[in-house]
């Protein structure tokens, strides 16, 4: 959709889809389509929508850029508010964040009379589990599972597990409707079950609709960005979010917060590991600058703003605004700062409040300083420590590992790299924001073509891809003779977000005669075990009826060819997921009849807990195959799949 529309809040949207006769909700998506190249900018900041002749709709956007009121979308014809143009502008802008929740009306423990227990059939998710454990030696893997309930949790609210059980039956109707049917008027009711769980304190449960509202939106625009892939995964998070707390027995982690609480952290002295781009897709841009204490604790400096790719780029040089140090973002990824008074939020983010006070420290180079510690061990025992820590332990913007590794070379979208060490696994290097106007992939694109090359990467793993890692920062290996060659400004580090690496930072070619001769490297290829595995199946099942919805798993199941395809899961010996997925086919394509004979709609949720159960089994297995591709074997290649 346009990008000059103001962000609405996803309550305001709710609300007038809700408003609209069943006659204009049929033509609702059609007038949204329609009206996305008419946005015109007014000198006051609000934006207009023609709608033929008599129809004008102005959006007036608050003081934060957003509009969250009702009053601040106005339409001139005479069906206002309650007309087909004010919805369609609204349904054409970007969804807002989503804003702190109200406090519960309920005091905590109160279950009223009559509450809606939520979906009465838990056990599907129970059986892909069990067999993900004993199939695919899951453990401590997949963060898909629920967390263990081993202690008592506190009960929820009477509003809680009402909003739960409503977030339930929407994202259920949602997902039986797939993206062919999940126009703006089933997107709107998951929107008002999503506003619903955050008025009763459910903030993670809420960002798990607007996640698929969004991958919705992207998927009907078919915008580049939209992996098919990335929705199963937010449909798969937003069901068993959902479920779990609908059932009553969630714990803290799957309520979730809001709002960052920064306590005290005392006085802190940090040196600069990285900076990296940040670019959402509500049109955020800016940078998080990642730092690291002497007691190995790691911490984040953040500069997110409105402002999209220009912000991004921009903020890589933008001044540090922390307790008044003079330091801007690239100075402090290869400084650091001594903090007094240092507020630290559970993620790890540091804030700029009233009585913190910073001062600049020298830079050391990753070597010398604190970042050491991260390349003293395989990245397979990093990757395994992150896979066994707690949902929710772990957060993404401070989970880095670092390795030196030996460029391979290119194959198709990736870097094939080796780990240093006898036996090291092959590992992909992949861009961590593959934008074109970013650096990430031109340098990668650069270090393949110096095949031999040695190189110190610190980057992020992606745990949903085999031996995969999203580098953020690169340098030169201490005493290798055939590596980087970077400024001394640069503190033996570059930052592929940000820094473009040139001709003169790298060794010259007849630099790697001797390497080459001493050390042949392998062809460029990595094996995958996810792609080599029958597993792929239950995945294009899944991504089948996220598409399509429930009637093309329907579709896809029937015949003779569709049952011969679970029988390659059965001779690899995954029999759970076979199972999983024939029950899953099977509930996609029950056809009830009422007491005529009739066909009846049937109530999604049992569809909905077939296709959960299918994706978390799935989730885990893919998961434990993940941490098997990072462990080396004794001849070198990666391990097979379990």
């Amino acid at each position: 959709m346009s990008t000059e529309l103001p962000p609405v809040a996803p309550e305001v949207l709710a609300e007038a889809v809700e408003s609209l006769t069943a006659r204009l909700r049929k033509k609702l998506d059609d007038a949204t389509a329609a009206c996305a190249d008419s946005a015109t900018p007014e000198a006051d900041g609000s934006v207009t929508l023609r709608f033929g002749e008599d129809a004008l709709v102005t959006l007036r956007p608050g003081p934060a850029g957003t509009v969250t009121e009702a009053g601040q979308a106005t339409c001139t014809c005479l069906l206002t508010p309650r007309c087909l143009h004010r919805a369609a502008a609204l349904g054409a802008a970007p969804l807002a964040d989503a804003a702190p929740p109200e406090p519960a009306s309920e005091p905590a423990g109160a279950v009223a009379e009559g509450t809606e227990q939520g979906p009465a059939a838990p056990s599907a998710e129970a059986r892909a589990e069990a067999g993900a454990r004993a199939q695919a030696g899951a453990g401590s893997g997949s963060g898909a599972l629920a967390e263990p309930e081993d202690e008592p949790v506190p009960a929820l609210t009477g509003a809680q597990l009402r909003a739960a059980a409503a977030l339930w039956h929407a994202a259920a109707q949602t997902l039986s409707a797939g993206v062919t049917a999940g126009g703006a008027v089933v997107q709107a009711e998951l929107l008002r079950a999503a506003h619903t769980a955050r008025l009763a304190g459910l903030p993670r449960a809420e960002a798990a609709a607007l996640r698929v509202v969004r991958g919705l939106r992207a998927a009907r625009e078919r915008r580049t960005a939209h992996r098919l892939g990335d929705l199963t995964a937010s449909f798969r998070e937003l069901l068993h979010t959902a479920g779990v707390l609908a059932s009553g027995t969630a714990g803290p982690a799957l309520t979730g917060s809001s709002r960052r609480a920064y306590t005290q952290g005392g006085s802190l002295q940090v040196r600069g590991l990285c900076r990296e781009p940040v670019l959402s897709a509500t049109g955020y841009g800016g940078v998080v600058t990642h730092v690291m204490a002497p007691d190995g604790s790691r911490y984040s400096v953040s500069d997110v703003r409105p402002g999209g790719l220009a912000r991004a780029r921009g903020a890589g040089r933008a001044s540090v605004a922390l307790g008044g140090a003079t330091l801007d973002h690239a100075g402090l990824a290869r400084g650091g700062l001594r903090i007094v008074g240092a507020t630290v939020s559970p993620e790890g983010r540091l804030g700029a409040g009233r009585g913190v006070k910073a001062t600049p420290l020298p830079g050391a180079a990753w070597a010398d300083g604190p970042a050491a510690a991260l390349f003293a061990r395989p990245a397979a025992e990093a990757v395994a420590a992150l896979q066994a820590a707690p949902a929710g332990a772990a957060d993404t913007e401070t989970a880095l590992i670092g390795c030196d590794v030996t460029v391979v070379g290119a194959a198709g979208d990736h870097l094939v790299v080796r780990e240093a060490g006898p036996n090291a696994p092959l590992l992909r290097l992949l861009p961590a924001h593959p934008h074109p106007e970013l650096p990430h992939t031109e340098n990668l694109r650069r270090i393949a073509s110096y095949p031999g090359l040695r190189v110190r990467v610190l980057g992020r793993p992606d745990l949903d891809r085999a031996a995969t890692l999203r580098p953020l920062a690169v340098g030169p290996v201490p005493g290798a003779p055939y590596t980087l060659r970077l400024p001394g400004e640069w503190l033996g580090r570059a930052d592929l977000g940000y820094d473009r690496l040139q001709g003169e930072h790298f060794p010259p070619p007849d630099a790697a005669a001797e390497t080459a001769e001493a050390a042949p490297l392998p062809a460029a290829e990595a094996p995958d075990p996810l792609a080599e595995s029958p597993l792929w199946r239950v995945r294009r099942l899944l991504e089948t009826g996220v598409a399509g919805g429930r009637r093309a798993v329907a579709e896809a199941a029937r015949g003779t060819a569709a049952l011969a395809a679970h029988h390659p899961l059965r001779r690899a010996g995954f029999t759970a997921a076979a199972d999983l997925a024939t029950a899953l086919a099977a509930e996609a394509d029950r056809r009830p009849r009422d007491a005529f004979g009739r066909l009846a709609d049937p109530s999604p949720d049992g569809y909905a807990w077939a296709w959960l159960a299918a994706a978390t089994h799935l989730a885990a297995a893919e998961r434990s195959m993940v941490a098997a591709s990072w462990t080396a074997t004794p001849n070198g290649a990666t391990p097979p799949a379990p």
